[in-house]
């Protein structure tokens, strides 16, 4: 039972591996959750998945193998051995309780009875007087009320259902492969950093506060030392109008989230792709222009650069003088993004098209080539990713 639950993590593409079913197993024969679905969701989650990221997947899959289960009836023999259910047993009874089972027989009756309802019962029970289940007054189940009774799940006589969380799957946003938000976006950019000090002496430095105040003979010497702020610099550039309008709202969230994240952070914006101009105030686009130029010569080479497009549009736009859609433009636009290459170490691409089109588009196959493959979706996983590489040395 537990390697085909081992196994449907697996095809649903949750990275687990035998150290995990291990673990997994020793957990059960310890007796860590009984005869109790909910239990052992928690108890299975924590052990099998090592990334909240696949959370999700874990309910998807949990789900699928244990449908339509409020307690693990139907699946005891598979999961719990028989010395464990006596040992569990003979622990786990009041002398009121061995009493009362004294009186049906003994445990080694009442076990035995246990095991044949489970064989003979095909479905779910609730309620009556006969078979494992929820409520009624047979001896084995939950939420029932047979004082001489085996409880199977639940925590005493709870009389409701189980919460099944797996299927509510709470944890859809943290899917590596879906849209991000705000809140995401910047536990993500949290990793590209470098702290420095820098400004004014406004934080205590208490190990240094100690140790003066101790060579000064106990008298209080306060020492203060230079904020730490993250000290990395970033250039961020956005595709903007025509087929990036219906990625508004994801690039809005990025852009808060970038603001907020960085104190050394510069921005700009672009249509299609970069030629010799770009802007920073979208109303004022036509007036208002910065040379390309001017970018690469102002900001220096230790500055991580962020394009954020689809990347989706005529080939020609990327590759040829007079590509661009909007004005006559010397020089191709390939050739300005090799000279970003030649300034900066670290360009990263994110493309909120969904990654699983991007072999049908030419140009973002273009585009792909010119980062040097360093394009990522804009999921979790792949901002993830692309922010990995920026950390890079």
């Amino acid at each position: 039972m537990l390697i085909d639950f081992f196994m449907t993590l697996k095809r649903a593409k949750v990275p687990v591996s035998m150290r995990e079913l291990m673990d997994l197993i020793v957990a059960m024969k310890k007796g860590l959750v009984f005869a109790n679905i909910d239990q052992f969701y928690i108890l299975s989650r924590a052990i099998m998945v090592k990334d909240e990221i696949h959370y999700d997947k874990f309910d998807v899959a949990f789900g699928v193998f244990f449908r339509g289960l409020d307690s693990l009836e139907g699946i005891m023999e598979a999961l719990i051995p028989d010395d464990w259910i006596r040992k569990a047993f003979a622990e786990s009874l009041s002398d009121e309780e061995k009493a009362a089972i004294e009186s049906m027989g003994g445990l080694e009756k009442l076990i035995e009875e246990f095991k044949k309802r489970l064989e003979e019962q095909d479905e779910r029970h609730e309620g009556g007087n006969k078979w494992i289940g929820t409520g009624g007054t047979s001896p084995f189940g939950n939420g029932g009320f047979n004082p001489e009774g085996i409880r199977v799940g639940g925590d005493g006589n709870e009389n409701f259902r189980a919460v099944k969380v797996w299927e509510q799957r709470d944890f859809k946003d943290l899917d590596d492969n879906v849209e991000i938000g705000t809140r995401e976006i910047k536990m993500a950019l949290r990793k590209l950093r470098k702290f420095a000090r820098t400004g004014a002496h406004e934080e205590l430095d208490i190990d240094d506060t100690i140790a003066s105040t101790a060579r000064n003979a106990g008298m209080l010497d306060i020492k203060m030392v230079p904020e730490r702020h993250n000290s990395v610099k970033v250039l961020i550039f956005f595709d903007v109008g025509g087929s990036m309008d219906p990625h508004v709202k994801v690039c809005e969230e990025l852009f808060s989230a970038v603001r907020s994240e960085f104190k050394h952070l510069e921005y700009f914006y672009f249509h299609n792709f970069i030629y010799e101009s770009m802007w920073k105030d979208n109303y004022r686009r036509n007036n208002e222009r910065i040379a390309t130029w001017d970018i690469l010569h102002k900001y220096a080479a230790d500055y991580k650069i962020i394009f954020v497009g689809d990347a989706s549009m005529a080939p020609y736009e990327v590759a040829n003088v007079g590509g661009s859609i909007e004005h006559d433009n010397e020089e191709s636009g390939a050739a300005w993004m090799q000279r970003f290459a030649e300034v900066y170490d670290k360009i990263i691409w994110l493309n909120p098209q969904t990654e699983d089109t991007w072999e049908y588009s030419t140009s973002i196959s273009m585009v792909q080539h010119l980062v040097e493959d360093k394009m990522f979706p804009l999921t979790l996983r792949g901002l993830d990713e692309g922010i990995t590489y920026l950390n890079r040395s």
